[in-house]
């Protein structure tokens, strides 16, 4: 569609991870074979949480959102990136391109923000063990998880107003496999610096300030666990170390693709695929693994179910 001397872009074309059918075919049955495995793994942490009167703690009620979450944010790039590597003409509208953006960016935020609020119930659990029932009830554990969620949104929503009014001319080819906030700036026919600075701030310097908060919240704690008994101080050491991990594995890749405002870095397209796919799928698993408790109580509902099966 013509508008004025440009070109207005309706449909991008994504290059997507390598040009190499082989290459391609791997990663493919690869991603398939991880999505299929792990995603549906995440379920059953969820009805664990869910059924089991036990798991009634404010901590796993923030993993099991987490779970929720992870299973929402693997939803929104991976179907599209699967099916693309069976199509020669990999395209994608540009209304479905800010939509990704934007549920890309949602989800993202709120676990972000979801991670700083066990990091507070963490807190709560080692420094304030006697009001911890005041601190963290579950209202109060509704309300910020509802915090999460708009805070997401919001984060969301500003990047897709910066995206949707940017007047876009060609060439409509994105060197990637998904539409981020930094694409369209790409194809923007006019002076961009202002956009850019503000999804920088809003991207880069939340995520390094996040991450830093996180960093030092969980030194000072695992700072103060020397104060504790011995039984107590390994049970929420090791809560505390799965919590680090997945903060790591999280921010890691986020601030080393939106850290360096509009730059290429290297082996962006495969950093992204860890930071979209495999990383958050892998986040409730890694809490999950280090928990006897979710264990035990995933052993005795398979159990039962299998109990009630075997009388059919």
């Amino acid at each position: 569609m013509e508008h004025g001397n440009h070109t207005v872009v309706t449909e991008l074309i994504l290059l997507g991870l390598t040009q190499n059918h082989e290459v391609q075919m791997i990663l493919f049955f690869f991603l398939l074979l991880f999505y299929m495995v792990i995603l549906p793994g995440n379920i059953p942490i969820i009805l664990t949480i869910r059924g089991d009167p036990q798991l009634g703690s404010p901590m796993y009620f923030f993993l099991a959102n987490l779970a929720f979450l992870d299973i929402c944010y693997c939803s929104v790039t991976p179907p599209k990136m699967l099916a693309d590597f069976f199509s020669d003409h990999k395209t994608i509208s540009y209304s479905a391109c800010i939509a990704q953006l934007f549920f890309l960016h949602f989800l993202g935020a709120a676990e972000a923000f979801l991670l700083m609020v066990m990091a507070y119930d963490r807190y709560a659990t080692i420094c304030k063990p006697l009001h911890y029932s005041r601190l963290v009830n579950r209202r109060v554990c509704c309300v910020l998880v509802g915090a999460t969620w708009s805070g997401g949104f919001i984060h969301g929503i500003i990047l897709f107003s910066l995206s949707i009014h940017l007047p876009l001319c060609g060439p409509s080819i994105l060197d990637s496999f998904f539409c981020d906030a930094h694409q369209p700036v790409k194809l923007a026919c006019a002076n961009t610096y202002l956009v850019e600075l503000l999804m920088f701030l809003n991207n880069g310097v939340v995520i390094v300030m996040c991450f830093t908060v996180l960093l030092i919240s969980y030194t000072v704690l695992l700072l103060k666990l020397r104060t504790q008994s011995s039984k107590a101080k390994n049970k929420v050491a090791s809560t505390c170390v799965s919590h680090i991990i997945v903060v790591s594995v999280m921010f890691g890749p986020a601030m080393y693709i939106y850290g360096l405002s509009f730059q290429v870095v290297p082996m962006e397209k495969f950093v992204a695929v860890f930071h979209t796919v495999i990383f958050p799928l892998t986040n409730p698993m890694i809490y999950t693994l280090r928990n006897k408790e979710i264990k035990s109580s995933m052993w005795r509902l398979l159990s039962k179910y299998t109990l009630r099966c075997g009388k059919f």
